[in-house]
């Protein structure tokens, strides 16, 4: 924040106090990335169920790249601070005990991923078994298009 080049942005095209941000330590990393479209999710998720979690994830992230997702990214919460407006903990109805796991699945496009979904859906490799390490009734998730590239960002950074 004491770099000069951020006074130099001017107003913020977004309000930064309802802003969510946070550290995550990666647990399960599968691809390379690239693509138009990402799915994003966050889930709350117990402490006592990491263990649970990473093998349900790197089981999912196996097969989400078999349908076509270019990476699979899964991370849980290492420094996710409390904020004063919203946060991640907040976003999920974190209870004493949970922390949040934040994941994104990256697709070539759209037409990939929904294409992909369907099937995923409808494979018997995908149901559950046993009972989930976290609460999917507070996971919150959504699809978005690429409008920047990161590369394109960093040379403007640097410029």
């Amino acid at each position: 924040m004491s770099d000069p080049r951020m006074a130099d942005m001017g107003d913020m095209p977004f309000d930064g106090k309802r802003m969510i941000m946070g550290g995550f330590d990666s647990i399960v990393e599968e691809g390379s990335p690239g693509g138009s479209y990402t799915d994003g999710f966050v889930v709350p998720l117990p402490e006592g169920k990491r263990d649970n979690y990473r093998e349900l994830a790197s089981k999912m992230a196996k097969l989400f790249r078999e349908y076509g997702a270019s990476r699979v990214v899964e991370a849980i919460g290492d420094d996710v601070q409390h904020g004063k407006v919203t946060d991640f903990y907040r976003a999920v109805k974190a209870e004493p005990g949970e922390t949040v796991v934040f994941s994104f699945i990256e697709w070539p496009d759209k037409a990939t991923r929904d294409d992909a979904w369907k099937k995923i859906m409808e494979d018997e490799r995908a149901k559950p078994t046993g009972e989930m390490p976290f609460d999917g009734k507070r996971m919150f998730w959504g699809g978005f298009d690429k409008f920047a590239d990161t590369a394109d960002a960093r040379t403007a950074v640097n410029a």
